[in-house]
């Protein structure tokens, strides 16, 4: 009989694993960007199947080898029979292109070199609506700006405990490095916090149906997180907006073990949102 990983609190018992973990590493056509990757085969990976693929950012100070070194995201691979890559933003992108550091062009570098090299690389089903992606941290941030400033890449993001708003944080997280200083770059500030791109998607997110064009968005953060206060900003926004999405606010800080906890929550809503 097949061992079981029981995740009681999904209420879901998931088989051990057979999934294959690749490092990879290519140069950017876009962005010559030359970062490794984390890219992870759903068990029986085969040349003939069109695989769904989920991008999985990660967040300040990491890199593409935290998702599977602190978690057991492999299994949701071979869960949801899906490609799960794991992308480097070099330690503090913001996964933002750079006005002020022409080598950090993040975005573009996710959006374009990495969803290419992906599926030119390996077989998947190279639509929007077989593309998800999300991220912890600055890696939700990225996700939700990827996602909206790309609409045609993506059909569902989710922010997990996402730096939404920095404005906030101006001198922390390295921001300053690709968005200058606050002080004398406001608008760049102003102009990337997601708050003020929800016109972007506005209109279009009142309903959810699989093959439409809309973007499925969830955010999910703790209640003793640091960002809590733009996230719900950021929620209640797209309330008056009438902007379709999940919000939800559970017990937990900004840390692995709350992203741990949470993750398979996000590629149940993201893979339902893929077809």
């Amino acid at each position: 009989m097949k061992k079981l990983l029981c995740a009681l609190s999904l209420l879901v018992c998931l088989p051990v694993s057979a999934y294959q973990l690749e490092t990879v590493t290519f140069k950017g056509q876009k962005t010559a960007i030359e970062k490794p990757l984390t890219v992870i085969l759903p068990q029986g990976y085969n040349l003939s199947v069109r695989y769904n693929v989920v991008y999985v950012l990660h967040g300040f100070s990491g890199n593409h080898t935290d998702w599977s070194n602190l978690t057991e995201i492999e299994r949701l691979a071979d869960h949801y029979n899906v490609i799960i890559v794991n992308p480097d933003g070099n330690y503090g992108s913001w996964y933002v292109d750079s006005e002020v550091d022409n080598a950090s062009q993040y975005e573009t570098y996710i959006a374009d070199d990495v969803v290419n090299f992906i599926d030119n690389t390996y077989a998947t089903n190279a639509s929007k609506s077989g593309r998800a992606i999300t991220g912890l941290s600055m890696g939700g941030f990225g996700a939700l700006h990827i996602a909206i400033n790309n609409p045609e890449r993506f059909a569902a993001v989710s922010g997990i405990s996402a730096g939404v708003d920095v404005r906030p944080f101006s001198a922390e997280f390295d921001l300053a490095n690709v968005l200058g200083s606050y002080a004398q770059n406001k608008a760049r500030w102003d102009d990337i916090a997601i708050i003020n791109n929800l016109h972007k998607i506005a209109g279009g997110n009142t309903a959810w149906k699989k093959g439409d064009d809309s973007l499925a968005i969830m955010l999910d953060i703790g209640v003793d997180d640091f960002f809590i206060e733009q996230n719900r900003a950021l929620h209640h926004a797209m309330l008056t907006m009438r902007i379709r999405h999940d919000y939800i606010e559970r017990a937990g800080k900004h840390d692995w073990h709350y992203w741990r906890r949470v993750i398979p929550y996000q590629f149940l809503f993201l893979t339902s949102h893929m077809e």
